[in-house]
């Protein structure tokens, strides 16, 4: 038995920690799948986060710094003096845009217009139109003496704070030599930088005289959302600035551009850079303060002090035109406008970046996130989850603060991802033990209902075995007609320890026997088998002398007992002529004797120690029981019988019991007497074997039919 206890202890201590296992596996596999999520995704998640910051904190822009001049329907209608208007312009009209613009002290002027071929109203052009016999001589000559419109354009150029827009391209444009590139972006640039061959610009005439140039270049993101300008372009061994860098470079005053550690160098302004040397911003709404219609600079309708100090860009937004891009706020969005938040962006210094210090951040958070839900799978506790669950809550709203108050990109994507897919793990394989350990209970209850059907069958045969052993009613009743013997006898459990018997010895001699093994259940109903045995055995012989009888009967059973047994036993032998009785107690309780008006007296005896205690030299003690009187004898499991307030039946139960009027026969007294003790119990189970054994002298002239 206890090797039995060990095992069970070992294996409860065990189970936790096979059950553990599973569940960090779970949790780690989860959070693995998490991070492959979460870089298979790559950009697109983070895009549409930040994305969601951008829509929800668009950047207040001002007119402060920046402002756009816009060639519109309206503009370019009302320019044209006959007919219908026309883009391009003709020079001319260009050059007053521009002249009227300067006269106003901007910082700089970015033109977001490409030149690419002469003007077509030049005088060589117009001249060129006619063949000689059309156009004579004297009129060619004073044609071309006109003054060339391309060529005012470019004085006009190389008098103003102008950035003409250029664009890198492969495979067509002209090559890098043709150009002039002052100043030279420095430095070694982002990994991934754009990268070309050749230059697509204005005619030389006018790309030669600009202040500055500007690589207009801007490749939206894969889902088609343009959120970045390029700072820098690299054109064969060349770097060019992009054109919101350059502007923003004469804006600033700043001589050269410069590559320091992944960020362009304005100065002591650090502008980061990605991979691609593209510079990401906070996107918002241009002021209607910030945007002037062309026409209405060319009326002179517009102050001075609108231009003055500032970055002015010209862009076409006329119908027709192809610089239409979608942004994160706006999806039909002009190119010139996107261009103008990126200068606005570089001069507030309203530029988003990434450092690595963010990327630690989030690796940190996913660490943290994993390390509760492995907490909770390790202790079986709630509290980890619920940490994890409000630090999960905090991280989209401290990515939100990181944005709006820090222009920094915190994804806590990448972290929840993580401990969602932990936590899913843990609550699937959570469940998956759950069902698991469910049937292994419910199997080993159908096991133990099995076990139990056929312990009960072996039980319900031993306890019919058991009560095969005592004499029934029919066979007590042959015993004697000068005598009238009921019993009772029910097992605390299925089986007991408590036994009697009564046997005729001789023809006058009645020999009876109550016996109640120490303890109860299986243990118990073998030793009161082997009891009983050696005691009916032994006991037969009384008739040469009851002392002997039982102190053979106690060296028996000394011999084949184990020091945790003991039997307390009232023996008893009655002379059927007299009734006159002789008994032996060792260590039972004291008998009863009921008178027929139903009185009730306890036998007090000496007795003596249970048997297989030791040797001991019990004693004869004798009574004579009148006619009609009832010897009873009882075990114990009447007097220390309990109800549900602990309460016991004791002593005073039973006499009371014995010495109520209506039953006189002795199965009647011994079968009232259970009743009322079951009755003391009522909902609690038994706490000892019951016996109850009534004897009743009728005397010798009984009658027969007795």
């Amino acid at each position: 038995m206890m090797g039995s206890v060990s095992k069970s202890k070992s294996d409860l201590q065990d189970a936790p920690t096979s059950r553990r296992s599973p569940l960090i596996r779970a949790v780690l596999m989860g959070g693995l799948i998490g991070a492959l999520l979460t870089f298979f995704a790559g950009d697109f998640e983070r895009r549409t986060l930040f994305d969601t910051w951008q829509r929800i904190s668009p950047r207040e822009i001002t007119a402060d710094n920046v402002v756009v001049v816009l060639v519109d329907d309206y503009s370019i209608e009302q320019a044209a003096e006959d007919g219908p208007g026309v883009w391009p312009w003709p020079r001319y009209v260009t050059a007053q845009l521009i002249n009227e613009i300067a006269a106003a002290g901007p910082k700089a002027v970015g033109i977001d217009i490409y030149f690419t071929e002469p003007d077509p109203l030049s005088p060589r052009m117009f001249a060129d139109r006619y063949h000689d016999e059309e156009l004579d001589l004297e009129t060619r000559e004073k044609v071309l003496a006109l003054p060339d419109m391309d060529t005012y354009l470019g004085a006009v150029l190389g008098q103003t704070p102008s950035v003409l827009g250029r664009v890198a391209a492969n495979g067509r444009g002209e090559t890098v030599d043709q150009y002039f590139f002052n100043p030279e972006v420095t430095g070694t640039p982002p990994p991934d930088i754009l990268t070309a061959d050749r230059v697509l610009a204005s005619i030389f005439v006018l790309d030669e005289v600009a202040m500055g140039h500007g690589m207009l270049n801007g490749e939206p993101d894969k889902d088609g959302l343009v959120r970045r300008v390029p700072l820098a372009t690299q054109v064969s061994d060349t770097q060019a600035a992009g054109f919101a860098a350059e502007l923003a470079r004469i804006a600033l005053d700043v001589e050269q551009l410069e590559w320091s550690d992944g960020a362009l160098a304005f100065g002591e302004t650090l502008v980061p850079a990605d991979d691609g040397a593209n510079m990401q911003f906070r996107m918002g709404d241009l002021p209607g303060a910030a945007q002037v219609s062309a026409i209405d600079v060319l009326d002179q309708q517009v102050p001075p002090d609108v231009f003055a100090g500032k970055v002015v860009i010209i862009g076409v937004i006329a119908t027709g035109t192809y610089d239409i891009v979608s942004t994160p706020l706006n999806s039909n969005a002009f190119g010139v406008m996107v261009q103008a938040q990126a200068v606005d962006a570089i001069l507030e210094q309203a530029w988003l970046s990434r450092p690595a210090s963010m990327i630690a951040l989030e690796l940190a958070f996913a660490g943290l996130l994993l390390a509760l839900v492995l907490a909770a799978a390790l202790t079986a506790r709630t509290w980890p989850l619920w940490i994890a669950f409000g630090t999960a809550l905090a991280l989209p709203f401290g990515s939100w603060l990181a944005y709006t108050q820090a222009n920094l990109l915190f994804d806590p994507v990448r972290p929840l991802l993580v401990a969602v897919c932990a936590a899913v793990a843990l609550t699937i394989a959570r469940y998956a033990i759950a069902r698991a350990e469910r049937k292994r209970l419910a199997d080993e209850l159908v096991e133990e209902r099995i076990k139990a059907s056929v312990q009960k069958g072996e039980l319900d045969a031993a306890r019919r075995i058991q009560m095969s052993m005592v004499p029934g009613d029919k066979a007590l009743a042959r015993l004697d007609r000068r005598t009238e013997i009921g019993a009772v006898l029910e097992p605390a459990k299925s089986v007991g320890g408590d036994f009697f018997d009564a046997v005729k010895i001789n023809e006058n001699l009645l020999l009876f026997m109550v016996g109640d093994v120490t303890g109860k259940g299986v243990p118990a109903a073998l030793f009161m088998a082997l009891s009983k045995t050696l005691s009916k055995s032994n006991l037969a012989r009384a008739g040469d002398g009851l002392v002997k009888a039982v102190a053979a009967l106690n060296r028996d059973l000394m011999d084949e007992a184990d020091d945790e047994m003991g039997l307390t036993m009232l023996v008893g032998t009655i002379d059927c002529r007299t009734g006159a009785a002789q008994l032996i107690n060792a260590g039972h309780e004291n008998p009863m004797i009921v008178g027929a008006d139903n009185s009730v007296n306890t036998f007090e005896m000496i007795g003596g120690p249970p048997l297989c205690v030791i040797e001991f030299p019990y004693p004869v003690e004798t009574i004579e029981l009148a006619k009609g009187e009832t010897l009873i004898v009882i075990t114990d499991g009447a007097t220390e019988a309990a109800n549900e307030k602990d309460e016991l039946f004791g002593m005073g139960g039973v006499l009371a019991s014995l010495s109520a009027k209506g039953e006189t026969t002795a199965k009647g007294r011994a079968s009232r007497l259970a009743r009322q003790v079951r009755l003391f119990e009522g909902t609690n189970d038994p706490t000892d074997d019951l016996t109850i054994f009534a004897l009743r002298y009728l005397g010798d002239d009984a009658p027969e039919t007795q």
